[in-house]
């Protein structure tokens, strides 16, 4: 038996979206590693996986993350 309990990370009033539960929680109910947040309100972390998606596609479609066309051509 443990005599001490691994606690989650955050502070009670902060809310979050678990991803293992996929469910909005208030406070660090569960591990970091499975959930998005903190957020500062309950509504923002309803859409964390909108804003998710949202990100994604950014990244996705900015030049500045991709290689350019023909290989890594450098000058020098």
């Amino acid at each position: 038996m443990a005599l001490f309990k691994k606690r989650t990370v955050g502070k009670p009033g902060e809310w979050y979206y678990c991803l293992e539960h996929q469910k909005v929680e208030e406070g660090p109910d569960c591990p970091g590693k499975d959930r998005f947040g903190p957020y500062a309100s309950r509504v923002e972390a309803e859409s964390a996986m909108q804003t998710a998606q949202e990100r994604n596609l950014e990244w996705e479609t900015d030049p500045r993350w991709h290689d350019r066309k023909g290989g890594a051509e450098e000058s020098g």
